[in-house]
Formats: C-alpha cells, sequence, structure tokens
C-alpha cells in the first residue's frame, strides 16, 4: 500500500511541515555562521597581510622630512623596523677629546687610485646623492685589518644655515660631513662585509666654512644639480678624488672607533676613522649644495644626518701623528676588548 503526502491527517501535515521549516532554519543558520566565520578569516588575513607590507615597504626618513601625516620612520623610530639601529654600537658619536685614548699602534693610511682621474656615476638614492666610485679606488694601513676597496663617497649636510655633520666634536657639530665607504676584501658587497665586524672601513671628513671657495667642490654641486629627483643620476667625467680630499701626508691624525652605518640597517661592522683635519668650503658653496637635492618625498634634501649615538662604553682612539707602523694585532685586540666589555657584541 502506497501513501501520498495529502493522504496524511493535518495534524501529522502541520508536524511535517513544521520539521521541514526547522529544519531548513538550521541549515541556513549554520549556513550563515560559515560564511561568517570565513568573512571574519579572510578579514583577519587581508589586516595581517597588509601589516606585514607596511612594515617591510616603509620607508624611513629623516626628521627634517617627516610630519604627522606620513608613515615613514624618522631616526628616533628605526630601530622598530631596524633592529641594529637599536644596538650598542651606533654612529655617530659625539668624540670628546678629553677622554680619548691616543694609541701609537694607529698608523698613516696607504691611499690607493685616490690620484687616478676617472669617471663616477651620481645617483640621487632618495635619501641622500652617492657617488660610486671604480674598485681600482682602495685603502690599506691605518691599521685596518685588511684591504680595502671603494663603494662610494656621499655626504650629510644641514640646511637654512643649521650645521649637519653627523660627528660632533665635544659637542661642536660641523656645517658639512664627507663619508666615503670602503669594503673589505673579498666582500663583493655591504651585505656580505656586514657579517665582519670591521668588514666596512668609512673614512669621515668635517667641513669648516672658509672664506674662500674651494673650486673642485663646485664639480660636486654641478653634479648635485643634475639629479634633484629620487632615482635621477649623472656622470661626473675626469674626477680625481684627491681633487676634494688631502694628500695622505696631510692625515696622520685622526680618532678611531668601532661602529656602524648611519642609515637603514645600521649595521653594526664599521671601522670609522674621523680625520683631524677638516676640510673647507665657503659659505656659498655651502648653501649651494644644500639647494640642489629633493627627498624621496619631493621635499627639499635639508638636514640630512642622523643625531649622535651612546658610546655605550666604547673607546675612542686617537692616532699620533708621528705614529709608526707598529702592531697592528695589537690595537686590534685593544679595540675588540673594549667592545666585548659590553653587551654591544650581542645586538
Amino acid at each position: 500500500m502506497s501513501y501520498s503526502y495529502n493522504s496524511f491527517p493535518p495534524t501529522l501535515k502541520c508536524c511535517a511541515e513544521s520539521v521541514c521549516e526547522s529544519s531548513r532554519n538550521l541549515v541556513y543558520q549554520d549556513l550563515l555562521w560559515s560564511v561568517l566565520v570565513l568573512i571574519m578569516g579572510f578579514s583577519l588575513y587581508l589586516l595581517i597581510l597588509l601589516s606585514l607590507l607596511s612594515q617591510s615597504t616603509a620607508q624611513w626618513c629623516y626628521q627634517s622630512q617627516y610630519s604627522c601625516d606620513d608613515t615613514c620612520r624618522d631616526p628616533s623610530h628605526w630601530a622598530a623596523q631596524f633592529p641594529s639601529c637599536g644596538g650598542l654600537r651606533q654612529s655617530p658619536i659625539n668624540i670628546v677629546t678629553s677622554k680619548v685614548h691616543v694609541n701609537s699602534a694607529l698608523p698613516p693610511f696607504n691611499f690607493i687610485g685616490h690620484t687616478d682621474t676617472i669617471n663616477i656615476t651620481v645617483e640621487n638614492k632618495g635619501h641622500s646623492a652617492h657617488f660610486h666610485l671604480p674598485q681600482s679606488v682602495r685603502l690599506t694601513g691605518g691599521a685596518l685589518p685588511g684591504h680595502y676597496r671603494a663603494a662610494q663617497f656621499h655626504f650629510h649636510w644641514g640646511g637654512n644655515g643649521r650645521p649637519g655633520s653627523e660627528h660632533t666634536i665635544d659637542g661642536e657639530r660641523f656645517p658639512m660631513e664627507l663619508h666615503i665607504v670602503h669594503i673589505k676584501e673579498p666582500y663583493g658587497s655591504l651585505a656580505e662585509a656586514e657579517h665582519d665586524m670591521a668588514g666596512i672601513a668609512l673614512l669621515a671628513f668635517l667641513f669648516e666654512e672658509s672664506t674662500e671657495d674651494h673650486p673642485p667642490l663646485d664639480t660636486v654641486i654641478a653634479a648635485l644639480g643634475r639629479v634633484q629627483n629620487n632615482g635621477s643620476s649623472t656622470v661626473i667625467p675626469n674626477f680625481r678624488l684627491s681633487d676634494i680630499i688631502p694628500s695622505s701626508k696631510d692625515l696622520h691624525s685622526y680618532y678611531r672607533y668601532v661602529g656602524s652605518m648611519t642609515t637603514p640597517g645600521c649595521e653594526q661592522a664599521v671601522a670609522w676613522t674621523v680625520f683631524h683635519r677638516t676640510l673647507a668650503i665657503s659659505s656659498r658653496q655651502l648653501d649651494a649644495i644644500v639647494k640642489q637635492c629633493q627627498f624621496w618625498t619631493g621635499q627639499p634634501m635639508i638636514d640630512i644626518f642622523r643625531p649622535t649615538q651612546p658610546l655605550d662604553g666604547r673607546v675612542v682612539y686617537r692616532s699620533k701623528a708621528s705614529a709608526a707602523l707598529t702592531s697592528v694585532i695589537h690595537l686590534w685586540f685593544g679595540v675588540f676588548s673594549a667592545v666585548l666589555g659590553t653587551t654591544g657584541l650581542m645586538h
């Protein structure tokens, strides 16, 4: 015997319809919750992804270009994205001359290729302008533990009459500072060299204002005027590094300490040399230099220096102008021992 739905009594038909309706509601509720869970999960995934992307692509900037509307990180917040910037061997520093240790084991430098006539490329990197040097420009001596090849040089300056050197001497900031970056051989890049405590040798020259122009700097100023925007580049033909820095015989007196790069990622792998001899620049030339370039944000490239960092127990050495070539190993043992006396090596 077969039955159809219409043959059921009304009461049973109502019960059946109620059960079906309840089942449908439960199915709809389960489906709705599943959709909501998927939406919430996807939203959370997007938030995490956007957060990671923003951290990985967030630009760093100098204080002069930072505003409340910017997402870039100014020097006081570099360590949040670049942990090494919060380490204990950071640069630049204030050199207190009464506390430096005179070390006769700091000999003169040997400059190779500094008088050669070369063509160099100048590039606006968005935070500063880099003057790229060929590998034929090299450096030895100065108690450095190896041979170093030049990579590039760049300047740090202030703006609107403000001084802009990174290193200070007894609290005094100078108008401008030149950095010549060298990489220890056989490393092929800064990324490789940063794993060596002295993988990078940085020569720093402080500028003082003079009443007369220093003509070779006009070539630098003209090149900066051709790389005003981020990513732009130009070439300086027939350039000699010796035109803007003194000869080696005039560079026997200097300060030495172990530190870091002064821009993110603040790699703590730098043997710093800050020369006692200053370079000359006229007020006209200084004013011209700071007006040439723009940051990656389009703002004027001014005040491009990092504030001085704590010494954190490090020792600053000073050479003797008449220093003879003595035990380099003894000197670096002393430098490393001073650093190992702090916890900085662990950061």
